[in-house]
């Protein structure tokens, strides 16, 4: 009898830039970090144990080169993405949102999710180890009851969660209803990565 596996979305990986736009990168946000007050004073404020341009700027490709680069760059995966996960063709997807994220050490982001956008993902910047990986949470989890716990040897698409180690350089992109966490930074220095939302 055939066996299916249903409802499956995926979890796109891939190494991205190279070691002198990861360094323009790196210098740009730690310069973002100190400089930018709307964005320092929306980190205190919302208790995120470092700094986020979340809130504060939306317009980073057009006013930085190395910013404009990675866009290009995520362009392009962000197309690979939407072919890959069967999205209908038709218009391409559209960067909508890019922002900063400096994790602290002890820092964490619990579960959530992007609305009003198809695709979400992070680029690393710096990753040094322990860090905190990417957590991603099967969506019928709310729904699953009684369900079993999964053997220790069972598929990733069968776990109730996935758990992605970033490394510098490398981009991750999922469907943007895919809820979410970052875990804990165990490191002793900061993590820095680039978040963003196409439409």
């Amino acid at each position: 009898m055939p066996v299916h596996s249903l409802f499956a979305t995926p979890f796109y990986t891939a190494p991205l830039g190279d070691a002198a736009l990861l360094a323009a990168l790196e210098a740009s946000c730690r310069m973002l970090a100190r400089e930018d007050r709307a964005g320092i004073g929306w980190s205190k404020a919302k208790g995120y144990r470092g700094y986020t341009s979340y809130a504060s700027l939306d317009d980073l490709p057009l006013r930085d080169p190395a910013f404009a680069d990675l866009k290009r760059l995520l362009d392009r995966e962000a197309k690979a993405f939407a072919r890959i996960a069967h999205f209908a063709p038709g218009r391409a997807p559209r960067l909508d949102s890019l922002w900063v994220n400096v994790m602290n050490p002890g820092a964490v982001h619990s579960g959530h999710i992007h609305p009003h956008s198809i695709i979400s993902g992070t680029f690393y910047v710096t990753v040094p180890p322990g860090s905190g990986a990417l957590r991603l949470e099967d969506p019928r989890l709310p729904m699953l009851m009684a369900a079993p716990l999964r053997s220790a040897d069972a598929p990733p698409e069968v776990q109730p969660f996935f758990h992605a180690e970033p490394a510098a350089g490398m981009v991750f992109l999922w469907e943007s209803w895919l809820r979410h966490e970052v875990m804990p930074n165990t490191a002793k220095t900061e993590r820095i990565s680039i978040s963003f939302n196409y439409r």
